[in-house]
């Protein structure tokens, strides 16, 4: 009979844009025993969690829970519930997820209508607002953070002329959620899904998503009960129900609120992991975790750059969180890669389609975003790429880096 040795990874130095290395903290949080869905112990850590995120996301709305999930559930459970068959939708797509939410959208039932500009840059709010008012869309989905391109797109213009044109506006702020500012609220965005593997550090599986009273509404009007939970009083609601059981927010909101309807089995440990990841953020606040990241993130593009790398796309709208880099000319990218991993524990991450093969991406996020990780990751590139016959002066990367983190002369 074939035996088994014990399960034991290996410690990687994580700098990816995502997953990322999850505070130590978080993991034993996970190890707490587990309590029953229903416990009074454990909704109280539901209500608690609720109450984070809406600190998180700066909203006030009175829905913000996770999605059981990876960060696509979360995307998949807003777009489902709010896109009805039928409905005209307007994607701008400017990277890999733009085209994730058209495919979601079709899969909906919806007209979708897309723009598109060159990856490497983001719209301009106007030509997003053009659009708009042309197409006049019942709902409008957006990428916040494109990890595939390292860009962010602003977003304020286009929340306001979404309310005045009276369509939803759903973001994908998976990338950005705890490591950029994501003003819900102030921004008027109608529905909001974050990712936990990223900026907040926690193991993938859990999607926290927030929606405002417009979004609930038109859920309201898809409102199912599940068939074994009705009672003589259900009434299904004037739209076509939502075409997934799991994703279906009308039910999830339930489940949530404090009926606590039975819908699935909630994922204890995850929980108890998304409850101490936030409870960090909030402990370093959102202003500090922020300006964290964005120093970090300076300090690694400083010494990319001096290290004699050309950084790929538009740096007016550069994603603070991630570092995209033009692989030099006759350097096999995923050779590089390979000695990163195999000889310094380090993972930097590749792209996909049209660069795939022209660029890495390097993340800045969550617990990764540390100094020692910035110089360890400067440092092991310019070695690994000097055995790959690449023309660089040696040390001006690590140099350059902790210029930023200590200016001479200071």
């Amino acid at each position: 009979m074939k035996r088994y040795e014990d399960l034991s990874p290996s410690l990687r130095c994580i700098m990816t844009p995502g997953p990322v290395e999850v505070d130590p903290r978080v993991l034993r949080a996970m190890s707490f025993p587990v309590l029953g869905q229903f416990d009074p112990e454990f909704t109280d850590i539901m209500n608690e969690t609720m109450e984070m995120l809406r600190e998180l996301f700066k909203t006030d709305n009175k829905w913000a829970f996770p999605v059981d999930g990876t960060s696509r559930s979360g995307i998949e459970a807003v777009m489902v519930s709010l896109i009805a068959p039928g409905d005209r939708v307007l994607i701008p797509v400017f990277g890999r997820f733009g085209h994730l939410l058209h495919e979601i959208a079709e899969r909906c039932g919806a007209e979708v209508y897309t723009i598109e500009k060159e990856w490497g840059s983001v719209f301009a709010p106007e030509e997003v607002i053009s659009a708009l008012r042309s197409f006049k869309p019942d709902v409008v989905a957006i990428v916040h953070g494109e990890t595939s391109t390292g860009r962010m797109q602003p977003l304020a213009e286009i929340g306001r002329a979404c309310r005045e044109q009276d369509a939803l506006l759903i973001v994908d702020a998976v990338a950005t959620i705890g490591g950029v500012p994501v003003e819900t609220d102030e921004w008027m965005l109608d529905a909001v899904i974050g990712g936990t593997q990223k900026c907040l550090s926690i193991p993938s599986g859990m999607a926290p998503v927030t929606y405002n009273e417009r979004a609930e509404a038109k859920l309201l009007k898809r409102k199912q009960v599940e068939r074994g939970l009705r009672t003589g009083d259900f009434e299904a609601g004037e739209l076509p129900p939502v075409r997934s059981n799991y994703f279906d927010l009308s039910m999830l909101q339930d489940y949530w609120s404090p009926q606590r309807l039975n819908h699935h089995t909630e994922m204890t440990s995850m929980l108890y992991a998304l409850r101490e990841g936030l409870r960090l953020v909030l402990e370093e606040g959102l202003t500090a975790r922020h300006e964290r990241h964005a120093l970090h993130g300076q300090a690694l593009v400083t010494g990319l750059t001096a290290m004699g790398l050309t950084l790929y796309g538009d740096p007016d709208c550069k994603l603070t969180v991630v570092a995209c880099v033009l692989i030099p000319d006759g350097i096999d990218g995923e050779s590089v890669r390979t000695m990163l991993l195999e000889h310094f524990g380090i993972e930097i991450a590749s792209s996909f389609g049209p660069l795939k093969g022209k660029i890495w991406r390097i993340g800045t996020m969550g617990f990764s975003c540390r100094k020692n990780n910035v110089l360890r990751v400067l440092g092991a590139l310019e070695a690994t790429l000097l055995r790959h016959g690449c023309d660089l002066s040696p040390g001006l990367g690590v140099q350059a880096a902790l210029d930023v983190y200590e200016p001479k002369g200071r």
